[in-house]
Protein backbone atom coordinates (compact mmCIF):
# COMPACT_ATOMS: atom_id res chain seq x y z
CA UNK A 1 0.00 0.00 0.00
CA UNK A 2 1.35 3.49 -1.15
CA UNK A 3 2.40 6.03 1.95
CA UNK A 4 -0.42 8.42 2.81
CA UNK A 5 0.18 11.79 3.48
CA UNK A 6 -0.35 13.22 6.62
CA UNK A 7 -1.27 16.22 5.85
CA UNK A 8 -4.79 15.33 4.80
CA UNK A 9 -8.22 16.76 4.06
CA UNK A 10 -10.38 16.94 7.56
CA UNK A 11 -13.41 14.35 6.86
CA UNK A 12 -16.13 16.34 8.90
CA UNK A 13 -18.89 17.16 7.52
CA UNK A 14 -18.06 20.85 8.31
CA UNK A 15 -15.18 20.69 5.34
CA UNK A 16 -17.70 19.79 3.06
CA UNK A 17 -20.05 22.37 1.75
CA UNK A 18 -23.38 21.81 1.64
CA UNK A 19 -25.65 22.71 -1.68
CA UNK A 20 -28.91 23.39 0.82
CA UNK A 21 -30.12 24.38 4.15
CA UNK A 22 -32.20 21.08 4.63
CA UNK A 23 -33.42 22.68 8.36
CA UNK A 24 -37.27 23.83 7.81
CA UNK A 25 -37.80 27.00 10.09
CA UNK A 26 -38.35 26.76 13.85
CA UNK A 27 -41.93 26.30 14.24
CA UNK A 28 -42.71 25.36 10.74
CA UNK A 29 -44.18 21.70 10.22
CA UNK A 30 -42.30 19.49 8.07
CA UNK A 31 -43.05 19.61 4.55
CA UNK A 32 -41.64 16.50 3.29
CA UNK A 33 -41.26 13.39 4.85
CA UNK A 34 -38.05 12.03 7.50
CA UNK A 35 -36.98 9.37 4.50
CA UNK A 36 -37.79 12.19 1.54
CA UNK A 37 -35.26 14.64 3.70
CA UNK A 38 -32.79 11.45 4.54
CA UNK A 39 -32.36 10.87 0.75
CA UNK A 40 -31.77 14.46 -0.38
CA UNK A 41 -28.99 14.81 2.21
CA UNK A 42 -27.58 11.49 1.21
CA UNK A 43 -27.69 12.56 -2.33
CA UNK A 44 -26.08 16.33 -1.34
CA UNK A 45 -23.47 14.54 0.41
CA UNK A 46 -22.60 11.84 -2.15
CA UNK A 47 -22.50 15.23 -4.59
CA UNK A 48 -19.98 16.73 -2.43
CA UNK A 49 -17.56 13.70 -1.79
CA UNK A 50 -17.46 13.23 -5.79
CA UNK A 51 -17.00 16.34 -6.48
CA UNK A 52 -14.06 16.87 -3.86
CA UNK A 53 -12.37 13.36 -5.58
CA UNK A 54 -12.49 14.65 -8.77
CA UNK A 55 -11.45 18.49 -8.32
CA UNK A 56 -8.59 18.21 -5.06
CA UNK A 57 -6.02 15.86 -5.85
CA UNK A 58 -4.62 15.90 -2.52
CA UNK A 59 -8.29 15.30 -1.20
CA UNK A 60 -8.14 12.12 1.38
CA UNK A 61 -9.76 11.10 4.92
CA UNK A 62 -8.31 11.06 8.21
CA UNK A 63 -9.80 10.02 11.65
CA UNK A 64 -11.84 12.87 12.80
CA UNK A 65 -10.90 14.24 16.43
CA UNK A 66 -12.60 16.99 17.92
CA UNK A 67 -10.12 19.87 19.76
CA UNK A 68 -9.23 18.84 22.79
CA UNK A 69 -10.24 22.47 24.70
CA UNK A 70 -13.96 22.41 23.08
CA UNK A 71 -17.12 20.53 24.56
CA UNK A 72 -17.25 17.56 21.96
CA UNK A 73 -13.46 16.99 23.02
CA UNK A 74 -13.84 16.85 27.12
CA UNK A 75 -16.84 14.85 26.56
CA UNK A 76 -15.33 12.29 24.48
CA UNK A 77 -12.40 12.76 26.11
CA UNK A 78 -14.25 12.00 29.32
CA UNK A 79 -16.51 8.93 27.90
CA UNK A 80 -13.18 7.21 26.62
CA UNK A 81 -11.29 7.39 29.84
CA UNK A 82 -14.74 5.66 31.21
CA UNK A 83 -14.50 3.31 29.01
CA UNK A 84 -10.88 2.35 29.66
CA UNK A 85 -10.99 2.43 33.53
CA UNK A 86 -13.64 -0.02 33.30
CA UNK A 87 -12.11 -2.57 31.40
CA UNK A 88 -8.94 -2.01 33.34
CA UNK A 89 -11.22 -2.86 36.36
CA UNK A 90 -12.38 -5.91 34.87
CA UNK A 91 -8.79 -7.25 34.33
CA UNK A 92 -7.71 -6.44 37.87
CA UNK A 93 -10.54 -8.61 39.05
CA UNK A 94 -9.31 -11.65 41.14
CA UNK A 95 -9.86 -13.75 38.54
CA UNK A 96 -10.27 -11.38 35.82
CA UNK A 97 -13.49 -10.80 34.06
CA UNK A 98 -12.67 -11.07 30.00
CA UNK A 99 -15.98 -10.11 28.61
CA UNK A 100 -15.05 -6.90 27.59
CA UNK A 101 -11.81 -7.63 26.44
CA UNK A 102 -13.16 -10.08 24.39
CA UNK A 103 -16.04 -7.99 22.56
CA UNK A 104 -12.69 -6.02 21.87
CA UNK A 105 -10.77 -8.66 20.17
CA UNK A 106 -14.05 -9.50 17.67
CA UNK A 107 -13.36 -5.73 16.75
CA UNK A 108 -10.15 -6.05 16.01
CA UNK A 109 -10.42 -9.34 13.73
CA UNK A 110 -13.68 -7.09 12.23
CA UNK A 111 -11.10 -4.38 11.27
CA UNK A 112 -8.10 -6.38 10.11
CA UNK A 113 -10.59 -8.79 7.58
CA UNK A 114 -11.56 -5.35 6.57
CA UNK A 115 -8.04 -4.86 5.68
CA UNK A 116 -7.17 -7.36 3.65
CA UNK A 117 -7.21 -7.31 0.20
CA UNK A 118 -8.61 -10.56 -1.72
CA UNK A 119 -5.08 -11.69 -2.54
CA UNK A 120 -5.00 -12.31 1.02
CA UNK A 121 -6.29 -16.15 1.17
CA UNK A 122 -3.47 -17.14 3.44
CA UNK A 123 -3.58 -14.22 6.04
CA UNK A 124 -7.30 -14.76 6.31
CA UNK A 125 -7.32 -18.25 7.21
CA UNK A 126 -4.36 -17.63 9.50
CA UNK A 127 -6.63 -14.30 10.87
CA UNK A 128 -9.54 -17.16 11.44
CA UNK A 129 -7.75 -19.69 13.34
CA UNK A 130 -5.69 -17.26 15.84
CA UNK A 131 -8.70 -15.12 16.66
CA UNK A 132 -11.35 -18.22 16.50
CA UNK A 133 -14.01 -16.20 19.07
CA UNK A 134 -15.44 -19.60 20.23
CA UNK A 135 -11.89 -20.90 21.05
CA UNK A 136 -10.97 -17.66 23.20
CA UNK A 137 -14.53 -17.98 25.07
CA UNK A 138 -13.46 -21.35 25.71
CA UNK A 139 -10.10 -19.92 27.11
CA UNK A 140 -11.85 -17.36 28.81
CA UNK A 141 -14.10 -20.17 30.40
CA UNK A 142 -10.82 -22.18 31.55
CA UNK A 143 -9.39 -18.99 32.61
CA UNK A 144 -6.43 -19.99 30.52
CA UNK A 145 -6.66 -16.69 27.90
CA UNK A 146 -3.36 -14.84 26.82
CA UNK A 147 -3.90 -11.23 25.96
CA UNK A 148 -0.39 -10.86 25.26
CA UNK A 149 -0.13 -13.77 23.21
CA UNK A 150 -3.06 -12.44 20.86
CA UNK A 151 -1.96 -9.00 21.38
CA UNK A 152 1.40 -10.17 19.63
CA UNK A 153 -0.15 -11.62 16.57
CA UNK A 154 -1.88 -8.68 16.56
CA UNK A 155 0.79 -6.28 15.65
CA UNK A 156 2.67 -8.90 13.79
CA UNK A 157 -0.84 -9.04 11.40
CA UNK A 158 -1.05 -5.08 11.66
CA UNK A 159 2.83 -4.61 10.52
CA UNK A 160 2.54 -7.03 7.62
CA UNK A 161 -0.95 -4.80 5.98
CA UNK A 162 -0.05 -1.34 7.16
CA UNK A 163 1.75 1.60 4.82
CA UNK A 164 4.79 2.61 5.48
CA UNK A 165 4.20 5.58 7.22
CA UNK A 166 2.48 3.56 9.87
CA UNK A 167 5.68 1.46 10.87
CA UNK A 168 6.80 3.32 13.90
CA UNK A 169 3.57 3.10 15.33
CA UNK A 170 3.30 -0.63 14.44
CA UNK A 171 6.70 -0.88 16.72
CA UNK A 172 5.89 1.75 18.93
CA UNK A 173 2.56 -1.05 20.05
CA UNK A 174 5.51 -4.06 20.80
CA UNK A 175 7.22 -1.80 24.19
CA UNK A 176 3.81 -1.31 25.84
CA UNK A 177 2.72 -4.48 28.35
CA UNK A 178 -0.20 -2.53 30.36
CA UNK A 179 -2.96 -4.56 28.69
CA UNK A 180 -5.68 -1.76 28.74
CA UNK A 181 -3.10 1.02 27.12
CA UNK A 182 -2.20 -1.56 24.68
CA UNK A 183 -5.82 -2.30 23.35
CA UNK A 184 -6.11 1.62 23.35
CA UNK A 185 -3.08 2.09 21.21
CA UNK A 186 -4.09 -1.07 18.90
CA UNK A 187 -7.31 0.80 18.07
CA UNK A 188 -5.74 4.45 17.36
CA UNK A 189 -3.13 2.52 14.79
CA UNK A 190 -6.50 0.26 13.67
CA UNK A 191 -8.20 3.40 13.48
CA UNK A 192 -5.18 5.27 11.01
CA UNK A 193 -4.58 2.06 9.13
CA UNK A 194 -8.66 1.90 8.12
CA UNK A 195 -8.52 5.83 6.90
CA UNK A 196 -5.03 5.14 5.02
CA UNK A 197 -6.74 1.80 2.95
CA UNK A 198 -9.57 4.16 2.53
CA UNK A 199 -7.28 6.74 0.52
CA UNK A 200 -5.26 4.37 -1.16
CA UNK A 201 -9.01 2.85 -2.44
CA UNK A 202 -9.54 6.59 -3.45
CA UNK A 203 -6.45 7.54 -5.26
CA UNK A 204 -7.04 3.89 -7.01
CA UNK A 205 -10.13 4.66 -8.42
CA UNK A 206 -9.94 8.22 -8.73
CA UNK A 207 -8.94 8.10 -12.39
CA UNK A 208 -12.13 6.65 -13.26
CA UNK A 209 -14.17 8.88 -11.27
CA UNK A 210 -12.48 11.46 -12.94
CA UNK A 211 -14.16 10.29 -16.55
CA UNK A 212 -17.62 9.70 -15.30
CA UNK A 213 -17.70 13.00 -12.82
CA UNK A 214 -19.25 14.35 -15.15
CA UNK A 215 -22.63 12.77 -16.08
CA UNK A 216 -22.38 11.70 -12.19
CA UNK A 217 -22.58 15.06 -10.78
CA UNK A 218 -24.98 15.86 -13.46
CA UNK A 219 -27.49 13.01 -12.30
CA UNK A 220 -27.06 14.00 -8.40
CA UNK A 221 -27.98 17.38 -9.00
CA UNK A 222 -30.97 16.94 -11.20
CA UNK A 223 -32.14 14.55 -8.52
CA UNK A 224 -31.80 17.22 -5.90
CA UNK A 225 -33.65 20.14 -8.26
CA UNK A 226 -36.27 17.04 -8.92
CA UNK A 227 -36.87 17.49 -5.00
CA UNK A 228 -36.59 20.73 -4.45
CA UNK A 229 -37.21 22.85 -7.27
CA UNK A 230 -36.22 26.61 -5.76
CA UNK A 231 -32.37 25.13 -6.12
CA UNK A 232 -31.66 27.03 -9.07
CA UNK A 233 -32.96 30.50 -7.70
CA UNK A 234 -29.67 32.22 -6.67
CA UNK A 235 -28.03 30.88 -9.71
CA UNK A 236 -30.57 32.41 -12.15
CA UNK A 237 -30.23 35.70 -9.90
CA UNK A 238 -25.90 35.23 -10.19
CA UNK A 239 -26.64 34.87 -13.92
CA UNK A 240 -28.73 37.47 -13.99
CA UNK A 241 -26.47 40.06 -12.74
CA UNK A 242 -23.96 39.52 -14.63
CA UNK A 243 -26.27 40.00 -17.96
CA UNK A 244 -27.14 43.25 -16.50
CA UNK A 245 -23.58 43.86 -16.65
CA UNK A 246 -22.38 42.76 -19.65
CA UNK A 247 -25.05 44.54 -21.47
CA UNK A 248 -24.13 47.97 -19.55
CA UNK A 249 -20.71 47.23 -21.21
CA UNK A 250 -21.47 46.15 -24.46
CA UNK A 251 -23.38 49.85 -24.53
CA UNK A 252 -20.18 51.50 -23.27
CA UNK A 253 -18.26 49.87 -25.92
CA UNK A 254 -20.61 50.36 -29.14
CA UNK A 255 -23.60 52.60 -29.80
CA UNK A 256 -25.41 49.90 -31.47
CA UNK A 257 -24.56 47.04 -29.08
CA UNK A 258 -25.75 43.72 -30.37
CA UNK A 259 -27.08 40.44 -28.11
CA UNK A 260 -24.99 39.62 -25.21
CA UNK A 261 -22.97 36.33 -25.92
CA UNK A 262 -24.13 33.88 -23.33
CA UNK A 263 -20.27 32.60 -23.20
CA UNK A 264 -19.53 36.27 -22.20
CA UNK A 265 -22.10 36.48 -19.79
CA UNK A 266 -21.23 33.21 -18.03
CA UNK A 267 -17.49 34.38 -17.94
CA UNK A 268 -18.55 37.84 -16.23
CA UNK A 269 -20.37 35.68 -14.01
CA UNK A 270 -17.74 33.85 -13.41
CA UNK A 271 -15.36 36.56 -12.66
CA UNK A 272 -17.46 38.29 -10.21
CA UNK A 273 -17.04 34.90 -7.74
CA UNK A 274 -13.33 36.52 -7.51
CA UNK A 275 -15.32 39.57 -5.67
CA UNK A 276 -18.00 38.29 -3.66
CA UNK A 277 -19.01 39.48 -0.80
CA UNK A 278 -17.94 36.66 1.73
CA UNK A 279 -20.97 37.84 4.29
CA UNK A 280 -23.65 37.30 0.90
CA UNK A 281 -25.86 34.14 1.72
CA UNK A 282 -27.00 34.26 -1.99
CA UNK A 283 -24.05 32.40 -3.85
CA UNK A 284 -25.09 30.58 -6.95
CA UNK A 285 -25.72 26.92 -6.09
CA UNK A 286 -24.21 25.30 -8.97
CA UNK A 287 -20.97 26.57 -7.29
CA UNK A 288 -21.19 26.67 -3.80
CA UNK A 289 -18.94 23.66 -3.56
CA UNK A 290 -16.26 25.64 -4.95
CA UNK A 291 -17.38 28.22 -2.90
CA UNK A 292 -14.10 27.89 -0.28
CA UNK A 293 -11.62 27.71 -3.44
CA UNK A 294 -13.08 30.46 -5.06
CA UNK A 295 -12.65 32.84 -2.14
CA UNK A 296 -9.31 31.36 -1.49
CA UNK A 297 -8.38 32.76 -5.34
CA UNK A 298 -10.35 35.77 -4.54
CA UNK A 299 -7.84 36.35 -1.68
CA UNK A 300 -4.77 35.78 -3.60
CA UNK A 301 -5.94 37.98 -6.44
CA UNK A 302 -6.45 41.14 -4.00
CA UNK A 303 -2.97 40.37 -2.17
CA UNK A 304 -1.56 39.97 -5.78
CA UNK A 305 -2.97 43.81 -6.83
CA UNK A 306 -1.91 45.02 -3.71
CA UNK A 307 1.58 44.00 -3.85
CA UNK A 308 1.98 44.70 -7.48
CA UNK A 309 0.47 48.37 -7.19
CA UNK A 310 3.23 48.71 -4.04
CA UNK A 311 5.88 47.52 -6.88
CA UNK A 312 4.59 49.95 -9.09
CA UNK A 313 4.72 52.92 -6.67
CA UNK A 314 8.12 52.05 -5.39
CA UNK A 315 9.37 51.76 -8.84
CA UNK A 316 7.93 55.04 -10.00
CA UNK A 317 9.34 56.73 -7.03
CA UNK A 318 12.78 55.61 -6.98
CA UNK A 319 13.67 54.61 -10.88
CA UNK A 320 14.40 51.32 -12.32
CA UNK A 321 17.95 51.87 -10.89
CA UNK A 322 17.40 50.93 -7.51
CA UNK A 323 14.55 48.29 -9.18
CA UNK A 324 17.66 46.57 -10.89
CA UNK A 325 19.68 46.21 -7.58
CA UNK A 326 20.71 42.52 -6.70
CA UNK A 327 18.14 41.40 -4.53
CA UNK A 328 15.77 44.22 -3.83
CA UNK A 329 12.60 43.10 -5.77
CA UNK A 330 12.77 39.87 -3.71
CA UNK A 331 13.34 41.44 -0.30
CA UNK A 332 10.15 44.04 -1.36
CA UNK A 333 8.03 41.50 -2.61
CA UNK A 334 8.75 39.42 1.10
CA UNK A 335 8.02 42.55 2.82
CA UNK A 336 4.69 43.12 1.33
CA UNK A 337 3.87 39.02 1.50
CA UNK A 338 4.37 39.29 4.87
CA UNK A 339 2.87 42.50 6.03
CA UNK A 340 -0.15 42.16 4.03
CA UNK A 341 -0.60 38.34 4.89
CA UNK A 342 -4.44 38.03 6.44
CA UNK A 343 -5.25 42.04 6.14
CA UNK A 344 -7.57 41.19 3.81
CA UNK A 345 -10.39 40.77 6.30
CA UNK A 346 -10.94 43.66 7.62
CA UNK A 347 -10.59 47.22 6.39
CA UNK A 348 -9.01 48.50 9.64
CA UNK A 349 -6.39 45.40 9.63
CA UNK A 350 -5.69 46.39 5.93
CA UNK A 351 -5.16 50.12 6.63
CA UNK A 352 -3.03 49.30 9.37
CA UNK A 353 -0.22 47.06 7.89
CA UNK A 354 -0.46 49.24 4.80
CA UNK A 355 1.25 52.09 7.09
CA UNK A 356 3.76 49.55 8.26
CA UNK A 357 4.38 48.45 5.28
CA UNK A 358 5.15 52.21 3.60
CA UNK A 359 7.90 52.47 6.86
CA UNK A 360 8.89 49.23 5.70
CA UNK A 361 9.49 49.95 1.89
CA UNK A 362 10.85 53.33 2.93
CA UNK A 363 13.68 51.22 4.83
CA UNK A 364 14.34 49.10 2.45
CA UNK A 365 15.12 51.67 -0.38
CA UNK A 366 17.24 53.57 1.87
CA UNK A 367 19.23 50.37 2.85
CA UNK A 368 19.50 49.39 -0.93
CA UNK A 369 20.76 52.87 -2.37
CA UNK A 370 23.41 53.52 0.65
CA UNK A 371 25.02 50.51 0.01
CA UNK A 372 25.78 50.80 -3.13
CA UNK A 373 26.84 54.62 -2.89
CA UNK A 374 23.76 56.16 -4.47
CA UNK A 375 21.88 59.13 -3.55
CA UNK A 376 19.04 58.84 -1.06
CA UNK A 377 15.82 59.44 -1.72
CA UNK A 378 14.23 63.03 -1.56
CA UNK A 379 12.31 63.44 1.91
CA UNK A 380 10.03 64.63 -0.23
CA UNK A 381 9.49 61.53 -2.55
CA UNK A 382 9.96 59.21 0.57
CA UNK A 383 6.51 61.44 2.12
CA UNK A 384 4.77 60.80 -0.94
CA UNK A 385 5.56 56.98 -1.27
CA UNK A 386 4.50 56.26 2.03
CA UNK A 387 1.23 58.26 2.14
CA UNK A 388 0.66 56.80 -1.78
CA UNK A 389 1.22 52.92 -0.23
CA UNK A 390 -1.07 54.05 2.88
CA UNK A 391 -4.08 54.98 0.16
CA UNK A 392 -4.05 51.70 -1.41
CA UNK A 393 -6.79 50.21 1.18
CA UNK A 394 -8.96 52.44 -0.72
CA UNK A 395 -11.29 50.30 -3.47
CA UNK A 396 -11.40 53.25 -5.47
CA UNK A 397 -7.59 54.17 -5.43
CA UNK A 398 -6.60 54.84 -8.82
CA UNK A 399 -3.62 52.73 -8.74
CA UNK A 400 -4.85 49.66 -7.36
CA UNK A 401 -8.19 50.08 -9.68
CA UNK A 402 -5.66 50.31 -12.52
CA UNK A 403 -3.74 47.47 -11.36
CA UNK A 404 -7.38 45.37 -10.84
CA UNK A 405 -8.23 46.18 -14.57
CA UNK A 406 -4.95 44.84 -15.80
CA UNK A 407 -5.09 41.48 -13.45
CA UNK A 408 -9.06 41.61 -14.79
CA UNK A 409 -8.27 41.47 -18.13
CA UNK A 410 -5.63 39.06 -18.08
CA UNK A 411 -7.90 36.20 -16.18
CA UNK A 412 -10.74 36.80 -18.35
CA UNK A 413 -8.01 36.59 -21.52
CA UNK A 414 -7.62 33.22 -20.02
CA UNK A 415 -11.28 32.55 -20.00
CA UNK A 416 -11.94 33.69 -23.11
CA UNK A 417 -9.04 31.85 -25.23
CA UNK A 418 -6.12 30.18 -22.93
CA UNK A 419 -2.84 31.09 -23.20
CA UNK A 420 -2.09 31.53 -26.64
CA UNK A 421 -4.86 34.64 -26.38
CA UNK A 422 -3.75 36.28 -23.27
CA UNK A 423 -3.88 39.70 -22.86
CA UNK A 424 -1.64 41.91 -24.14
CA UNK A 425 2.15 42.43 -22.64
CA UNK A 426 1.91 43.39 -18.70
CA UNK A 427 3.61 46.41 -17.09
CA UNK A 428 6.38 45.36 -15.23
CA UNK A 429 4.86 45.25 -11.83
CA UNK A 430 2.62 42.90 -13.01
CA UNK A 431 5.44 41.04 -14.72
CA UNK A 432 7.12 40.60 -11.44
CA UNK A 433 3.78 38.38 -10.00
CA UNK A 434 3.46 37.21 -13.66
CA UNK A 435 4.17 33.28 -12.47
CA UNK A 436 1.92 33.98 -9.36
CA UNK A 437 -0.82 35.83 -11.98
CA UNK A 438 -0.87 32.67 -14.51
CA UNK A 439 -1.05 29.90 -11.48
CA UNK A 440 -3.61 31.75 -10.15
CA UNK A 441 -5.93 31.95 -13.09
CA UNK A 442 -4.86 28.07 -14.19
CA UNK A 443 -6.38 27.00 -11.07
CA UNK A 444 -9.42 29.85 -11.39
CA UNK A 445 -9.57 28.16 -15.10
CA UNK A 446 -9.63 24.60 -14.26
CA UNK A 447 -12.62 25.62 -11.71
CA UNK A 448 -14.72 26.90 -14.01
CA UNK A 449 -14.26 24.63 -17.09
CA UNK A 450 -15.35 21.47 -14.80
CA UNK A 451 -18.51 23.60 -13.60
CA UNK A 452 -19.51 24.61 -17.33
CA UNK A 453 -19.39 20.95 -18.27
CA UNK A 454 -21.15 19.71 -15.41
CA UNK A 455 -23.67 22.60 -15.27
CA UNK A 456 -23.87 23.60 -18.08
CA UNK A 457 -27.66 21.81 -19.40
CA UNK A 458 -28.90 23.74 -16.51
CA UNK A 459 -27.45 27.35 -17.58
CA UNK A 460 -28.64 27.24 -20.66
CA UNK A 461 -32.23 27.44 -20.36
CA UNK A 462 -31.32 30.48 -17.90
CA UNK A 463 -29.61 32.27 -20.18
CA UNK A 464 -31.91 31.60 -23.20
CA UNK A 465 -34.25 33.27 -21.01
CA UNK A 466 -32.59 36.55 -20.74
CA UNK A 467 -30.90 36.96 -23.55
CA UNK A 468 -32.92 35.97 -26.12
CA UNK A 469 -36.77 36.93 -26.90
CA UNK A 470 -39.12 34.31 -27.13
CA UNK A 471 -38.98 32.63 -30.91
CA UNK A 472 -35.42 33.71 -31.46
CA UNK A 473 -32.41 31.50 -31.24
CA UNK A 474 -29.42 31.76 -30.06
CA UNK A 475 -25.85 31.07 -32.46
CA UNK A 476 -24.82 27.70 -32.47
CA UNK A 477 -21.27 28.32 -30.99
CA UNK A 478 -23.20 29.92 -28.04
CA UNK A 479 -25.27 27.73 -27.15
CA UNK A 480 -23.30 24.54 -27.42
CA UNK A 481 -20.94 26.42 -24.93
CA UNK A 482 -23.66 27.17 -22.45
CA UNK A 483 -24.92 23.86 -22.66
CA UNK A 484 -21.88 22.89 -21.47
CA UNK A 485 -19.61 21.55 -24.25
CA UNK A 486 -15.46 21.01 -23.61
CA UNK A 487 -14.22 24.49 -24.64
CA UNK A 488 -10.18 24.95 -25.42
CA UNK A 489 -9.74 26.58 -21.66
CA UNK A 490 -7.65 23.78 -19.45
Amino acid sequence: MPNQRDEAADDSPADLPCLEKLDSPTGSPPTVSLSSRMELENCVSNLNLAHEIVLNKDFCFKPRSPPTDSLEGRVTEMVHRAFWDSLREQLNNNPPNYSHAVILLQEVKTILQSLLLPAHVRLRSQLDEVLDMELIQQEVDHGALDLHRLAGYIISTMASLCAPVRDPAVRALRDLRDPVELLREIFHVLGLMKADMVNFTIQSLRPHLVQQAVQYERAKFQQILDKQPASLDDTTAWLQAAASEEASAATARSDSPSPDSPTAVLNRAYMSLLHWDVHSQKYPETVLMDRARLDALGQRLQMLVLEASVLLLTNAQCGGAVFSLQGFVGKLRQSVTVLLEGSHTREADLKGALLGLGETVLQLVTQAVSGHDGASLPQEKQDLLKGQISELWKHNNPVRTLIGERVQSFLQAMLQGGPAKRSPELPTPLRLVSAELAELGNAFGQIVHFNRTVFGPFYAPILRKLLFPPGEAESGEDSRQAEGEPDNLR
